[in-house]
């Protein structure tokens, strides 16, 4: 039986995903062939900046390789371009590079033509070294430029100029950037921020000629019309040099092909909602060369959104209709975090909120109209873009959190425990990657049921994060809540961030080497990419500095998480959990009854006891917490911070008649020597009294079990979803010996561990033979590490009774009040 014949014009990303839809609800009904006129297989062409920048190869933005239409019977002609299409013999006709003509008989086409890049129509466009920014032959021509000339000038402030400015200024050129309008990225930003952009890009080398309208471009021989260019003219006169130019002004539909073909086109080939053209039902058209309802759209997530309903009628199933795009723009533009939808720039009878940091680098602007989230601009800081887009595209009225906006989802209380982590506190349904309508819920139970642990495999599997990238961050964070809880993934070579080239290690040891004592230092000395860093580098920057310098590096409290800030944990609801500290899971009279008190005085909903052994108060309002904190007169629990968390135990011999050691004590006296120990994560000890180990010794950070002869020490287990048991470290006879070798293991890892970096982890990235040559083979040096770790907690304030100490600002508590 011959199957009916589909043939795609176009090998782009929105016609190769129509394909990869159709594959998985009909993979047998059609013989396919797909025409690409690039010599290259299917390939990711957001990532082209990457590329240029040096950041990435060209084999890493392949998205389906030749193998991939092999194996699914694919007929690829790459370097193909199709010049003419029969339409009453239904036959594509198409010439490779060696001038043969392939053809190739269709029962349905698809045309995916794309788009071609605007070049201004000036003097000069013809010269050598005048190029548009749009494929794998124009980075490329780019890169062989920057080996040979130094001078760039880059026509367009958009996204796409700017990230072809910063990859030539990566590669060594002195580049300028011409831009007609007033302010970079005018249809994404607002003035406010483009202006904050343009700083920052200039601060890092870029130079702007803002409203310069270009005129010419002049050549270097025949009277400075030919040969290659070597300046630009703008309309004044003036001229700035240039050994190459770049064009990146805007893009247009790619019709040509349609035209010849007799199909309607305006602004694209005209679609109707089932992504046929309304000329002929047997071809289709998706992507940016297609114009649906008037518009022809340019971003990933509509394009593949068009692609999942065209499929679903190629497959014959008929039921899919594409309506349109309510669009949000979510970019890293050299390592700066951009996002706005919706009418961010007002309208009449719009109102505005606006927050502006330019020193922290951070800018929020939202806009309302008729008590609805209409428009939002965020610079800096868009973890929250997500959260504001569903609002807006939701419509709901925001009357009721108006005066919390402006501070997140986290503070509305819909995010959740661990307030920092912004995917434990997504629902299931949440949408994590827009360009491919992947939710936090199939991320989950992909990298769950597959074990996946490295974002490529999510990549593969899911597709999340391997479009336009700007969802990498928050993938990442359910990679580590998923594979878990505590899962760290810390490659050597893997960069600390976004904002820099730099790992964990080559961050440390530069703190310790050139003795940095401010985040700032770092920032200048390791010549960080993003002045002001991010949400992800400067909490570990921070980290890095206070553990290698105590006492002389100061703690910043804001470039800690949520969290830590508030000194207490976020839950769902928007409301926080207290845990005061119990030495060793043991409490008094007195202290039970001003926990009930509080409760009682504070209306807190729950009261739990913990695995960890002490009281959780669930529900305190955030307004409440110094007041709770006052009148509960206990230690913080630092149930909340990359600190050492609990210390667990039995009764020991002191009660119980199977005891062989004071458990109990010793768990205190190890509690008290280390109770303000911030670490790279969170930290968790356990003492138990005889080998039965009923505190679970064998699955904590540090676990110790009493024996006949003395004490047997642990350490590196895990107890999360991903149990981990702990390596045995050494024997001792004494309680002072376990307190030494435990503070000498602890920091050793507060030294050396990797922020975000369990122990587990830790241990079985430095080996745990050299964590015993560390502990146990160098006496000196391990007294030398129990004495640091003393000298760093000494005068340690608690963070729940020393606010002015502890640099708590005590105005977010009372920004609830108002």
């Amino acid at each position: 039986m011959n199957r009916p014949k589909l043939v795609m014009i176009g090998n782009g990303m929105a016609g190769v995903r129509t394909i990869e839809e159709l594959l998985k609800i009909a993979p047998d009904l059609y013989d396919i062939t797909v025409f690409g006129a690039e010599p290259h297989p299917n390939y990711n062409r957001i990532l082209l900046s990457p590329v240029l920048a040096g950041e990435q190869s060209l084999d890493e933005i392949v998205l389906n390789p030749f193998s991939w239409y092999t194996e699914h019977g694919i007929t690829l002609h790459a370097g193909c371009k199709v010049h003419q299409v029969d339409r009453v013999r239904r036959i594509v006709h198409g010439k490779n590079a060696h001038g043969e003509t392939i053809s190739a008989s269709y029962d349905r086409l698809l045309l995916c033509t794309g788009s071609n890049p605007f070049i201004l129509p000036i003097p000069g466009k013809d010269l050598e070294g005048v190029l548009a920014y749009r494929d794998i032959a124009d980075t490329n021509a780019m890169i062989e430029a920057s080996q040979k000339y130094k001078k760039a000038v880059v026509i367009g402030g958009g996204l796409l100029g700017l990230e072809a400015a910063n990859g030539l200024m990566r590669r060594g050129m002195q580049v300028s950037v011409v831009h007609v309008m007033p302010t970079l990225m005018e249809r994404q930003l607002d003035t406010v921020a483009g202006k904050m952009l343009e700083k920052s890009l200039f601060d890092r080398g870029l130079r702007f000629f803002m409203g310069g309208q270009t005129q010419a471009l002049i050549g270097d021989w025949d009277g400075g019309k030919g040969g290659r260019v070597m300046a630009l003219q703008f309309k004044d006169g003036t001229e700035i040099p240039a050994d190459l130019v770049v064009m990146a002004v805007g893009i247009r539909p790619n019709t040509e092909l349609a035209e010849s073909m007799r199909l309607h086109v305006n602004r694209g080939i005209v679609v109707s909602d089932t992504m046929q053209t309304v000329t002929d039902a047997r071809i289709y058209s998706v992507g940016e060369c297609a114009a649906h309802r008037g518009i022809a759209y340019g971003l990933v997530a509509p394009l593949f959104e068009q692609g999942k309903v065209a499929a679903n009628h190629l497959a014959q199933f008929g039921i899919g209709r594409y309506t349109g795009s309510l669009t949000s723009t979510k970019l890293k533009v050299t390592g700066i975090d951009l996002f706005s939808a919706g009418e961010f720039q007002g309208s009449e009878g719009s109102e505005e909120i606006v927050m502006s940091d330019p020193h922290a680098g951070v800018y929020k602007k939202l806009v309302i109209k008729d008590d609805k989230l209409v428009g939002a601009c965020l610079y800096g800081d868009t973890v929250d873009g997500s959260w504001y887009f569903k609002l807006l595209r939701d419509g709901r009225s925001v009357a009721d959190i108006r005066d919390k906006l402006m501070f997140g989802e986290s503070n509305i209380g819909e995010g959740g425990h661990e307030g920092h982590n912004k995917a434990a506190a997504m629902q299931d349904s949440d949408e994590v990657c827009g360009c491919n309508g992947v939710t936090k819920g199939t991320i989950c139970k992909t990298i769950r049921e597959k074990g996946l642990f490295t974002l490529d495999e999510v990549r593969k599997h899911t597709k999340a994060s391997a479009s336009c990238g700007s969802c990498t961050g928050l993938v990442e964070q359910l990679l580590m809540f998923t594979a878990g809880g505590d899962y760290s993934a810390t490659p050597k070579t893997k960069a600390l961030c976004g904002c820099t080239d730099h790992g964990h290690q080559a961050v440390r040891d530069a703190i310790r080497s050139s003795k940095l004592l401010t985040i700032g230092e770092v920032f200048r000395y390791l010549e960080w990419k993003t002045p002001n860093g991010c949400s992800t580098c400067r909490p570990a920057v921070n980290y890095y500095l206070i553990s290698t310098w105590p006492k002389e590096a100061r703690d910043d409290p804001q470039s800690r998480f949520i969290n830590e800030r508030s000194h207490a944990n976020i839950q769902k609801d928007g409301t926080y959990s207290v845990i005061p500290r119990m030495w060793g899971g043991e409490t008094t009279a007195s202290e039970l009854r001003r926990i009930a008190d509080a409760v009682d005085k504070y209306k807190i909903p729950t009261v739990k006891v913990t695995g960890g052994q002490r009281i959780d108060l669930l529900g305190v309002k955030k307004e409440d917490l110094p007041a709770v904190w006052k009148d509960l007169g206990m230690p913080s629990g630092h149930a909340y911070a990359k600190a050492l968390r609990t210390v667990k135990t039995c009764v020991g011999s002191e009660w119980c008649r199977m005891g062989t050691q004071d458990s109990t004590q010793m768990g205190k006296d190890l509690e008290r020597a280390m109770w303000r120990m911030y670490a790279p994560h969170k930290v968790k000890f356990a003492v138990s009294g005889c080998p039965r180990n009923c505190a679970e010794s064998g699955i904590k950070d540090v676990g110790v079990i009493g024996v006949d002869s003395g004490w047997e020490m642990y350490v590196a287990g895990n107890g999360g979803i991903k149990t981990e048991v702990a390596h045995f470290l050494v024997k001792v006879k004494t309680a002072a010996e376990v307190l030494e070798y435990t503070g000498a293991f602890c920091e050793l890892y507060r030294q050396e561990g990797w922020y975000l970096e369990r122990t587990v982890h830790f241990v079985g990235r430095v080996g745990l033979d050299y964590v015993k040559k560390r502990i146990l083979e160098d006496n000196a040096g391990r007294k030398a590490l129990w004495e640091q770790l003393q000298f760093a907690l000494d005068g340690e304030p608690d963070p729940w009774s020393e606010f002015d100490k502890a640099g708590v600002d005590t105005r977010q508590f009372a920004a609830l009040t108002a």
